[in-house]
């Protein structure tokens, strides 16, 4: 690993697509989760919102009502900027579909489903295991399937944690975990405000950061052991150019179909057993 060059390299991004649905669709959809119970990790309400936020348990995102400023709210909302946590004004539509039968006047949080760790949770993860670290970063991976999958994968091929971010990113809600089938229980995922300052904080400590993206060396063909971060971008943009140029090597997988491109949860399944692979490689 001294020998190894550290590069600064970051590639074009696909431009990102969006899918429209049919308004008529959104609102039978509403009108379908109006009497619904909540998720378990949706608080509802001002008293129950404002007694969240009084209290320890992470909270991923703030939904306010556009326009209600009336009685408390004003004192939610300072109370949620104060603990750095994201506070979104939506139509009263989202809100309803959000609280279920609850009665969330103008103000919805949802709660992470575990406590999130910190950078340094994870290095004393890999530091108590006698191992070099294993970390996985995520730029911006906003669909919880997605996010619930890439856990699973790190915590098969023996990751020591998983990072993401306060904005451009979903949190650790109730179908993450889901969607992790288990995985989320036994993995330590932490929350950043800015992930190219977690990149500068995880080289300090003697990390090698490898990129995902098109257009990269083969990462059978890149060396991978020792303490390693891989970046996983998102599935429209990639990784954004700002985290591209603070990897030290881009990596790719190579493909022979006519798709130019997996899932971000299937090609975090590749690149990170490749990862394992090479660091239990005999001699």
């Amino acid at each position: 690993m001294a020998d190894r060059e550290r590069l600064v390299h970051h590639k074009s991004k696909n431009e990102s697509f969006k899918t429209g649905k049919n308004d008529v669709h959104k609102r039978r959809e509403c009108e379908q989760t109006a009497f619904e119970e909540p998720a378990e990790n949706v608080v509802a309400g001002r008293n129950a919102v404002s007694e969240l936020l009084k209290s320890e348990r992470a909270v991923d995102k703030l939904f306010v009502q556009k326009g209600e400023r009336e009685g408390s709210l004003p004192l939610i909302v300072a109370l949620a900027t104060e603990r750095r946590i994201p506070v979104v004004e939506v139509q009263r539509q989202k809100l309803d579909a959000l609280a279920g039968a609850v009665r969330h006047q103008g103000v919805v949080a949802l709660a992470a489903q575990k406590e999130y760790s910190t950078l340094q949770d994870i290095l004393n993860i890999a530091k108590e295991r006698g191992e070099q670290p294993f970390v996985v970063l995520c730029d911006g991976i906003d669909d919880p399937g997605n996010l619930g999958a890439l856990i699973r994968c790190a915590e098969g091929a023996g990751a020591h944690g998983v990072v993401i971010t306060k904005r451009r990113s979903v949190g650790l809600t109730a179908v993450v975990s889901k969607a992790s089938a288990g995985a989320l229980e036994h993995m330590a995922v932490a929350k950043v405000s800015n992930l190219s300052s977690a990149i500068d904080e995880l080289k300090e400590a003697g990390l090698w950061v490898y990129g995902a993206e098109a257009g990269g060396t083969p990462c059978h063909k890149t060396d991978m052991k020792g303490a390693v971060a891989v970046v996983m971008g998102s599935e429209g943009q990639g990784i954004s150019r700002l985290v591209a140029e603070k990897c030290d090597f881009i990596v790719s997988i190579d493909m022979y179909g006519k798709v130019n491109s997996f899932n971000v949860s299937c090609a975090a399944a590749v690149i990170l057993c490749e990862v394992a692979r090479q660091r239990h490689a005999e001699g």
